[in-house]
Order: C-alpha cells, then structure tokens, then sequence
C-alpha cells in the first residue's frame, strides 16, 4: 500500500514538472514576437489582423472582446495589415462573435470589404489553421490579450504561419476573471501543446476565401 501510494505521488509529482516545464516553453519561446502596435506595424507585409474571438451578449462585445477588437482597429489605422479576420464562435443562429465585432468594427470606420469573418474559429487551434488553410494566410498579426499570445503565437508558428502578437488589453479586468483566465490558459497550453503535434483538421474547413480579396464574401446576413 505504502510502495503504490510513492509510485503514485511520485508520478503526480513528474506530471506537475512537466506541465511546469511546457508552460514555460511555450511563453519564452513566443514571448519575443508579442510587439507593440507601432512595432507590429513596422513588420511589413502581414497578410492580415487576426483577432480572436471572445464572450458577446447578444450583439455586445465583452470588455474583453471589445479591447481586442479597438486595438485591432488601431493596428488597421497603422497600416500594419490591409485586412482585418475576425475569428470566432459562430456555432449557433443565437451567438454570434463574429458578426458582433465586424460591426463594431464598421461602425469605427473600417471598410466591411476590408474585414474578413471566419465563422468556425471554434478554438485558438482553429483560428490558426483556418487562417492558413482556409484564407491563405502566411504572415499574421494575432491580437487578444498577452496571457492568450503566447499560446496563440506557438500554434501559429508551429503550423508554418509567421506570426506576431500585440496584446489587446486596454483596462483591468476583475481579479476573479484573471485568476480563472490565468489557470485555464496553464492547462490550455500544456493541451495544444501536444495537439499541434497530432495535428487534426479543424471541424469545418470548406473552400478557399483568399484573404487578399472582399471580405463581405464572408458575409451571412443581408
């Protein structure tokens, strides 16, 4: 009883390391690509913005969401891309992420024709493969806040994107939500770490939407 009860706590104690260990590699090997607006623009030749998905109310950004999408706006303003790819959830007629943030974002002044939506951006993982396969896109500029980048920079640059990162936090969150956000993105990353290595197709791909065209061809509401 005692030699199982060792074999056991040795193993938990080994799973705790490694999880450590991945986390950790994950973050420094991204951290060198999360760049300020003005630096993300000074890249050059970025296929796009892609801004991830986050929780809406109906057609209501959350704060979170709502800071991704303005700094989004911001590095369009600074030519940093000439497209914007809004990815998210759309998996149901009533949540829509997608549609909610390209309004907010037309509303702010950028061109409809200029923002892409990908409609299945059901995961981190998702975004990042539809955004290679399904829109063709090589070099990106990822937003969402600086906890999520380094896990959204490794799956991009692990599927051949060249990929940067400008963190989309513009207020303080509650602590609640940065404690929860802070362990979930831990285990996330310890996830995708491994998943990128099996490297599944997403759940929906269908054709080709290249993202240097129109970006109303994304467009599902008249």
């Amino acid at each position: 009883m005692f030699i199982a009860f060792c074999v056991i706590f040795a193993l938990c104690v080994i799973a705790c390391i490694y999880a450590v260990c991945v986390n950790a590699y994950v973050k420094s090997s991204s951290e060198k690509y999360i760049l300020s607006a003005e630096e993300a623009a000074g890249t050059e030749n970025a296929d796009c913005i892609l801004v991830l998905g986050a929780g809406v109310k109906g057609t209501t950004l959350s704060h979170m969401l709502e800071d991704r999408v303005k700094t989004g706006i911001k590095l369009y303003e600074l030519k940093a891309a000439p497209k914007i790819l809004m990815s998210g959830d759309h998996g149901r007629e009533d949540y829509d992420e997608v549609n909610a943030m390209k309004d907010y974002a037309k509303e702010e002044g950028v061109p409809s024709s200029d923002i892409f939506m990908d409609h299945a951006g059901f995961s981190t993982y998702e975004s990042m493969y539809r955004a290679r396969d399904v829109f063709g896109a090589k070099k990106i500029i990822i937003v969402s806040q600086k906890y999520h980048l380094y896990r959204a920079i490794y799956v991009a640059r692990y599927l051949g994107l060249e990929a940067y990162g400008v963190d989309g936090q513009l207020r303080e969150y509650a602590a609640d939500t940065n404690i929860f956000n802070a362990l979930r993105e831990f285990l996330a990353r310890n996830k995708d770490f491994l998943y990128v290595r099996f490297n599944p197709e997403p759940t929906y791909l269908g054709e080709a939407i290249p993202i240097n065209g129109d970006g109303d061809a994304t467009n599902d509401k008249v």
